[in-house]
């Protein structure tokens, strides 16, 4: 059962099972794309550079093969002064340049050229530079005329062949080319729609696990805010025990032990009369009498400290003038009181609430802040009731680290808080500039005071009190 509850309270497995969903997708997307961009790189290192290495191969041959016809257009053209052997020297350097050139295209040649292709063109040369060599023997013999027929009769005929064969490569390298280009468009087209369909998966991913997380957390926080609810109904009903218990044993105290002890010191003060003037026995009296009347000055100020009567005869104002002195007499702590504003009737369940906030603000003062004075300011603004207690101490965080008493405080904070969303109010812990804290608590109008209560006025400008008490 419990690891059913938990397993719906958390959604681990299903996020973690999103995210190796998210991951594998991710990575066989990375995968496909490496062999794409490998299957590329073949294609464009093997295909397109062999190719435009090749054509280039082949260009510097076509333009050797233009450089033999124009020579051979020279050597027909009867009108140079020069004898036909006066050409070898030139048509020996283009042999050397086109042996260099088929040499370096038979190397970059494609692997789909055929065996025969490669044979034919090589016995082209062979048998195109085997019929110059004899037309130079024929020259150098001096038959002029024989070496021009055979240059007419084979040499242009062997030359345009291979002119024709070599166009015809780099016809082929262009259908390559062009075939290559396709493919690498190809390849794009399949990996721009992978693309978009991978980004498509991985945003519905990403949309079902942020819905999934968007319920899980909705059920979270509903769940946080019934318990946050449950909290603050059970500090409440805590508090208003608390309270409860407090009054009826402040009551009891002041009603009960008060009349008790008053009565012992009425009989004791007849019956020190009733004792011979000097005698010991009355000075005994005398001495139990002020024993029960300093008891019963105890028992009222303990009745006071547990729930101060003031606050529901005399209201919020009235008892923390009363108090704020006790409390300076009680610790030493010189307190400057201030007041301001137009007062107005404070409900006496919130002043109770706001008297407890002021209570636990200065036993912090005292406790924690080793400050020799604080200053309390009570103002009743028109839209709210605001209280402030202020130190020029340690500070909260130093208090806590240096304080036995640190756990403590922070529990008193904590029900501070609880106290002032009880009465609707909020409450601050600030640092002022000279150092120390600042508790600032501020209650609306229309959550303290009571519903049909007329505003007290004050006199005329803010009344100040701004002595040690």
């Amino acid at each position: 059962m419990a690891r059913t509850l938990r397993a719906r309270q958390y959604p681990s497995l299903g996020l973690v099972l999103g995210l190796v969903v998210t991951l594998a997708a991710v990575l066989a997307y990375s995968w496909y794309i490496s062999l794409q961009i490998k299957g590329l790189r073949e294609l464009q290192s093997g295909l397109v550079d062999r190719t435009r290495l090749d054509s280039l191969q082949l260009l510097r041959i076509q333009n050797d093969l233009n450089s033999i016809a124009l020579g051979m257009r020279d050597m027909l053209d009867g009108g140079e002064p020069y004898p036909l052997s006066a050409w070898d020297g030139q048509f020996r350097r283009i042999r050397v340049d086109l042996a260099d050139a088929m040499q370096r295209e038979d190397q970059v040649a494609l692997a789909q050229r055929s065996p025969e292709q490669r044979q034919y063109l090589r016995a082209s040369v062979t048998q195109f530079w085997d019929a110059v060599d004899r037309t130079f023997a024929l020259a150098r013999e001096g038959k002029d005329k024989d070496a021009r027929e055979q240059i007419r009769l084979t040499l242009q005929a062997r030359q345009a062949a291979l002119s024709t064969s070599v166009a015809r490569l780099l016809v082929e390298n262009n259908e390559s080319q062009e075939q290559a280009a396709e493919q690498i468009a190809g390849i794009y087209s399949r990996v721009q729609r992978q693309v978009y369909i991978f980004l498509a998966a991985t945003l519905a991913a990403i949309l079902l696990t942020s819905l999934y997380v968007i319920r899980a957390n909705r059920r979270l926080f509903e769940r946080v805010a019934e318990l946050s609810a449950q909290r603050s109904e059970l500090a409440q009903t805590l508090i208003s025990t608390q309270e409860s218990t407090l009054r009826h044993i402040s009551r009891e105290l002041h009603d009960e032990f008060g009349q008790i002890l008053t009565a012992m010191g009425s009989l004791l003060r007849r019956a020190g009369k009733h004792a011979p003037e000097g005698s010991t026995l009355r000075e005994d009296l005398r001495e139990v009498q002020e024993i029960a009347q300093a008891t019963l000055d105890k028992v009222r100020t303990l009745s006071q400290a547990l729930h101060p009567v003031m606050l529901d005869e005399a209201g919020l104002e009235s008892t923390l003038d009363w108090y704020l002195p006790a409390t300076e007499r009680q610790t030493g702590i010189t307190i400057h009181y201030q007041k301001s504003g137009a007062a107005f009737a404070v409900d006496g369940g919130v002043g109770v609430h706001i008297y407890r906030v002021v209570q636990e603000a200065l036993n912090n003062v005292t406790r924690h802040s080793g400050a020799t004075e604080v200053w309390v300011r009570l103002h009743f603004l028109p839209e709210a009731l605001r209280v402030e207690v202020e130190d020029h101490g340690r500070g909260l965080s130093r208090s806590n680290n240096t304080s036995n008493e640190g756990r403590s405080n922070g529990i008193g904070m904590v029900a501070m808080r609880e106290r002032a969303e009880l009465v609707g109010g909020t409450l601050e812990f600030a640092e002022p500039p000279q150092s120390g804290t600042l508790v600032r608590l501020t209650v609306p109008r229309d959550h303290a005071g009571p519903h049909h209560a007329e505003p007290m006025e004050m006199p005329s400008g803010e009344k100040q009190e701004s002595h040690g008490l």
